[in-house]
Formats: C-alpha cells, sequence, structure tokens
C-alpha cells in the first residue's frame, strides 16, 4: 500500500493498471492471465475485476467448449475430453474421425471461476458493482456503478476491458442466432461413448432458412450434455426447445432418462466488424470484441488469444489493443456461409453434411480455429455446393464494391497512439 501511494503522488497513478468488467469467459480468462504480470518497470499489475452482486444480473453457469492440442493450460479442470468426433448426416450417415491433432475438450464456469479465484494473487480485487458506466479519458478511465447494499461508487484504471454486450449490437449484412437448450441426462442403463462426442447430428427437422442439429457430449456411459442448436434469425421460446430435446431424445434412442440439469443461450453469427478499442483507455474483449467465430459461435479460444496478447502487451508498456484473433481470409468465408444460409442458397444440412463428409473432422478444426492453410481451405471448398457458394462470393463482392462498404460495421474511432 505505501509502494502504491508513492507512485500515486509522483505520478497521480489511478487506483488500478487494470479493471476487467464482467466474469465471464473473456473476463476470467484474462483476469487469470493477468495474474502475476509485471509491467515493464517489474511492478505487478493491480487488476480489479468488476462483476455484478449475486442476484438477477449473475449468470448462470455454463459449459464452454473448444478444441486444442493435449496438454493445455486448462487440462487440469476439465469436465470431459473427447479425441475421436462424428457428424451424422440428415439421412443417419455416420462421418467419424479422429479430432488429431486437437481434443476436444469441456470446461464448467463454476470450475474455471474458482480455480482463477483461488490462484489470483493479492494484486488482483474483486469487487461487487453493478457497472452503469465507464467514462474514458486521457490519463485513466472511470467506471461507475452501484454496490450491493445500494451506495454509488466509482474507481479509475489505466485500461478499462469490457466484456459485456456491446450496445448497440454491431449488425452487419447478415446477422443469424445461434440458439440452443441443453439437457444434462442421466440414462438408466449405458447409453453413451464417453471416448466420443457426435459434434453435430443433422437428423432433426430443418428449418426453411439456417440449420438444426443435435449435439451429443458424452460424460460417462450413462450421462451426457444433449443440445439442441439452430442457426437461425430467431430463438426459439422455452417450451419449443423443450418439445426439441424430447424428440431428440427419442431419435438417439436414450430409453429411460431424466434432466438434471439445463443450460440454454443465444449467441450472434454475424459479418460485422467488431472494434476492440473503444476509446483512449477502454477496450472490448469476448463477444463484445469479435472473439467469436462467425461460422461456429465457438468464444473460448479466441478470448484466450486476446488475453494472451493484452498480458503481453502490459508487459512491454504497449498500448493493449486486444486483436480480433481470425484472419481476414477467415472472416470474409465465414460471411459467405452466413449469407448462403440466411439467403436459402444452401441448405444448412447439406453444406455441413458435404463438408464433414468429405474432409477428416481435425483438419475442419483446424480451419474453424484459423489454423489452416490456404491451400488445405480451397480444398475444403470443393466439398460444399460450389455454385451456391460461388454466387453468394460474387454477391457479396458486389455488395463491397457498389456501396455496402461499411453498412453495417462499426469503424475504428480515431485515437492517438498512446504508450503508458
Amino acid at each position: 500500500m505505501r509502494a502504491r501511494a508513492l507512485r500515486c503522488m509522483l505520478g497521480g497513478m489511478a487506483d488500478y493498471d487494470v479493471a476487467i468488467i464482467g466474469g465471464g469467459a473473456a473476463g476470467l480468462t484474462l483476469t487469470h492471465q493477468l495474474s502475476g504480470v509485471n509491467d515493464r518497470r517489474g511492478r505487478p499489475l493491480r487488476v480489479a475485476l468488476v462483476e455484478p452482486p449475486p442476484g438477477p444480473h449473475t449468470p448462470p453457469p455454463r459449459t464452454w467448449c473448444f478444441w486444442e492440442p493435449d496438454g493445455g493450460p486448462w487440462d487440469h479442470l476439465l469436465a470431459a475430453r473427447w479425441e475421436r468426433l462424428s457428424v451424422l448426416g440428415p439421412d443417419g450417415t455416420v462421418h467419424s474421425s479422429s479430432a488429431a491433432p486437437y481434443v476436444y475438450k469441456m470446461l464448467r464456469s463454476a470450475d474455471v471461476d474458482a480455480h482463477v479465484r483461488a490462484t489470483a494473487g493479492g494484486d488482483v480485487d474483486p469487487l461487487p458493482l453493478l457497472v452503469t458506466g465507464v467514462r474514458d479519458g486521457e490519463g485513466h478511465a472511470v467506471v461507475e456503478g452501484a454496490e450491493p447494499g445500494g451506495g454509488r461508487r466509482s474507481l479509475t484504471a489505466a485500461w478499462v476491458f469490457d466484456s459485456r454486450p456491446a450496445r448497440p449490437v454491431p449488425r452487419g449484412r447478415t446477422h443469424l442466432l445461434q440458439h440452443f437448450r441443453g439437457w444434462f441426462v442421466r440414462t438408466s442403463a449405458d447409453a453413451f461413448d464417453p471416448g466420443a462426442a457426435l459434434l453435430m447430428d443433422l437428423r432433426p427437422p430443418q428449418p426453411a432458412h439456417g440449420v438444426a442439429f443435435g449435439y451429443v457430449l458424452p460424460l460417462s456411459a450413462r450421462e451426457a450434455l444433449v443440445e439442441y442448436t439452430e442457426f437461425g434469425r430467431e430463438a426459439l421460446t422455452t417450451a419449443g426447445y423443450e418439445r426439441a430435446l424430447r424428440d431428440y431424445c427419442g431419435l438417439l434412442g436414450l430409453g429411460e432418462w431424466e434432466v438434471t440439469a439445463a443450460e440454454q443461450g443465444v449467441i450472434p453469427m454475424t459479418d460485422a466488424r467488431f472494434r476492440t478499442r473503444v476509446g483512449r483507455r477502454v477496450f472490448r474483449v469476448g463477444t463484445a470484441g469479435g472473439a467469436t467465430r462467425p461460422s461456429t459461435g465457438y468464444t473460448f479460444s479466441g478470448v484466450r488469444r486476446q488475453a494472451a496478447a493484452v498480458a503481453r502487451a502490459l508487459a512491454e508498456g504497449r498500448v493493449p489493443v486486444p486483436p480480433v484473433p481470425y484472419r481476414r481470409r477467415h472472416l470474409a468465408m465465414d460471411a459467405v456461409m452466413l449469407r448462403a444460409l440466411d439467403t436459402g442458397r444452401v441448405g444448412g444440412a447439406e453444406f455441413f453434411a458435404g463438408l464433414f463428409g468429405a474432409n477428416r473432422l481435425g483438419d475442419v478444426l483446424a480451419f474453424l480455429d484459423g489454423g489452416s492453410s490456404l491451400r488445405r481451405e480451397l480444398a475444403m471448398g470443393l466439398s460444399t455446393p460450389v455454385a451456391a457458394m460461388s454466387l453468394t462470393t460474387a454477391d457479396q463482392l458486389w455488395y463491397s464494391l457498389v456501396g455496402g462498404r461499411g453498412r453495417g460495421a462499426v469503424s475504428p474511432a480515431p485515437v492517438p497512439a498512446r504508450r503508458r
């Protein structure tokens, strides 16, 4: 505390070096990444993790799935892992292969939360505060909010990373939703293979635009997360998801089963451009900062890359602008796929069955995580409806050329490049 007071006297230092708003995947990952990091002067970064007090604004427990090579930093917390994956086409054809060089992994948000708090150093302060505003400034930013007892509080930070949903939501030319509900089910007899995950089951009835599929992640021979998911323009009601899940459990032939827990969510799938810097001292991370892959809705790998880049920048004394963690060409390909689905030029079940059926699943995962070569991507493109995708590509290019560029996109705000 004496060192902090001295720094305040000498340099007018803010309360914190970093304030992180939100304790979801992005906020927890960034907090964990920054714990123990020193700035270029060798001082530990003082970090505030700002979250809503327990209550209606507290996010429900979730599972986070991702893929990476074995031996990742979260492996000791995994709820489950699978090295074999399968996809079922709409006619029931099974496409199965190893996920190598990847392993498909599941984390529970509660486990990550507990671990981050337990391992955070003394320079990380968890602050229960319902944030009502963030004010940018030249030397620091101010975070304002309501405390659990109703009092008002503000804090200052040299850098603020906001993981709350952006308002207004950036909307590109195409804006779909990945919406889903999942049941954790327990069966009365063995029904699942714990070593293999069913990544996409395209047998459920398909919507007019988009795609519907099931998803089975076994936790044991008698327990699994069973989800019903759609890519489309509008989410279903909870009752609609429940009907779809009951039908899907019947399609799986589970016999007698019970629901032990449930999760539900909506993830944006859009070709809008997200800016991660929204002021001199304020940044967005997570879905709000473009960490969600538009074609899949997966976010966890993206937030890890953003967090690692921010930590490196702070340690080196650079302005810690979080990167959008995907290559431009991959975002362009995603935009074409979303447009093709939304216009109905391709049927979602046909598209995904062809893609997974003609390619090793590990290669598809490499593309979806941004690790594939252009040559391999072009080869995979030939396994999709070529005529429809080519037409959509031309449509997207024409839209950009005749004035679509910038519509629905968010242009970066001009801010001076400053070093702390």
